[in-house]
């Protein structure tokens, strides 16, 4: 396939926000690959190659000029080739080395080509594709029951792979993809609600739960074997050898578990999710779902089965839950979480199966959301279908002598609408454009929700926002009554 046909279709689906519209292109697209191209194209598409990250970033990407080539010669594979040889080089000299070659492979490439490229590199595409519309394309180009298809990528753990397989063994061949001791599956996730009684509503009996602030695992064990991933299927096995002798020790043969890796301090309370990440604490896991058993695979049995056989496994390590479709009892639940100084609960229905990804309703996220008034310090150029629009905006709280710092920026939670009235709005305020971001005054305040604050290096402020969203602007504050910088800190543990 060329690449010039990939980023054509990359730019009919970033021009509309019609998600079949979206669906009928990719699909387009992908019926015109060869089975052996079907990893590749998939991972492009999602803006998350095979290779994954591989070293270069905007400092590299943005030093490159190269003539751009008049007539489309490059396909997929010669692109696929290069973030693979790119991602082989290391040590002494291999900035040059990573450098010359992309200069050499954008010399081969027609503008939007290169553009294409660029944005891959610094993960900025961001042409409205996302894993979920790519999936759904897949399934129409190659006529598979999109649920097939997400049961195969849940235990394959890789939509490329699953992709592959429906292109060259369709149906049947999904339906052969099962579960695998040491073979990572894809976790399920939750959606959020407001309230514990929102979720109940919705989800009928549930398992309300601890939602514990720490790193997600998998952990499967076969006999001896033990070998641990993140959420994001990154294997961690050799990095977290307490957790191993643990999930070692207990009393199966075979078992599959998720769960959280929290770091706790010495008198048994949680710490904050950085320390947990950089190493700084003692570790130890604390499980929430059974998902193979000695033989049985359990996925589809019902949330309160698993919840059952877990406990008889795991003991004390279960992650504390009730099972129950009374509000005020689930409500009780996220009081004691929250009062050990947990993140919220998770509302999980009790006849629920697992599966990958966000199913529905079935699983609810609730914890509790701090909003803050902040100062616009810059804006980002925005790219893919923000292509021509300001976008990222970078966020300051107002330190003690009337300054911004900057704490955090955020794309999301940005309507059309937004992105319209900002693009004008920060124009009228610029200090600077440097061709990446606009500089600008500051002057306008803007509503940002988080879930919390955790140290960082990164920012002046010395701290992060964790999942930062726009609420509003807010037209009726000055700068002057922004939140201060103390105020977030406050919020660290």
């Amino acid at each position: 396939m060329r690449l010039a046909d990939l980023v054509a279709a990359t730019d009919d689906v970033a021009a509309t926000s019609a998600r079949n519209a979206k669906t009928d292109r990719l699909a387009e697209l992908l019926r015109t690959a060869e089975v052996d191209e079907m990893a590749i194209v998939v991972g492009l598409l999602s803006g998350d190659p095979r290779q994954g990250r591989i070293g270069v970033g905007w400092a590299t990407v943005g030093g490159l000029s190269a003539e751009s080539a008049d007539a489309p010669a490059t396909t997929v594979a010669d692109l696929d080739d290069l973030l693979s040889t790119v991602a082989a080089i290391h040590g002494g000299g291999s900035q040059r080395a990573r450098s010359d070659l992309l200069h050499t492979f954008l010399s081969q490439c027609t503008a939007p080509e290169a553009d294409f490229v660029r944005r891959l590199l610094i993960g900025e595409l961001r042409q409205g594709a996302n894993a979920g519309i790519v999936s759904d394309a897949v399934a129409k180009a190659t006529e598979v029951p999109s649920a097939a298809l997400r049961r195969a990528v849940m235990f394959s753990g890789d939509l490329g792979a699953a992709a592959e397989i429906a292109k060259r063994d369709g149906r049947p061949g999904l339906e052969a993809v099962g579960l695998e001791l040491q073979r990572p599956i894809q976790p399920m996730l939750a959606s959020t609600a407001k309230s514990v009684a929102n979720a109940i509503a919705e989800t009928g009996e549930a398992s309300v739960e601890w939602k514990l602030d720490g790193i997600r695992i998998q952990a499967h064990k076969d006999g001896d074997h033990v070998r641990v991933w993140t959420r994001s299927l990154r294997e961690i096995t050799g990095g977290v050898p307490d957790v191993v002798e643990i999930v070692r020790g207990l009393p199966a043969t075979s078992l599959v578990l998720d769960g959280e890796v929290l770091g706790i301090t010495e008198d048994g309370g949680p710490i904050a999710f950085q320390d947990t990440v950089s190493n700084r604490s003692t570790v130890a896991p604390f499980f929430f779902d059974l998902l193979h058993h000695d033989g049985d695979d359990l996925l589809d049995a019902p949330l309160q089965e698993r919840r059952t056989r877990l406990t008889a496994v795991v003991g004390d390590r279960a992650i504390p839950g009730l099972i129950t479709d009374d509000p005020v009892e689930g409500q009780a639940v996220l009081d004691q979480a929250l009062a050990d100084h947990h993140e919220g609960v998770m509302v999980k229905a009790a006849d629920s199966p697992y599966q990958a990804g966000r199913r529905g309703k079935t699983w609810r996220k609730v914890k509790p959301v701090h909003t803050f008034d902040l100062v616009v310090l810059a804006v980002e150029h925005g790219s893919g279908r923000r292509q021509g629009w300001l976008s990222n905006i970078h966020l300051g709280a107002r330190a003690a002598d009337g300054s911004f710092v900057m704490v955090g920026k955020t794309f999301k939670g940005m309507t059309d609408e937004i992105l319209r009235w900002q693009t004008r709005r920060f124009r009228d305020l610029e200090i600077e454009d440097d061709g990446r971001r606009v500089t600008v005054r500051p002057a306008q305040v803007v509503e940002i929700a988080i879930d919390g604050v955790q140290r960082s290096s990164r920012y002046p402020g010395r701290i992060a926002l964790r999942f930062a969203r726009v609420v509003r602007y807010r037209h009726d504050k000055s700068p002057t009554e922004a939140d201060t910088l103390e105020t977030l800190q406050a919020l660290q543990r």
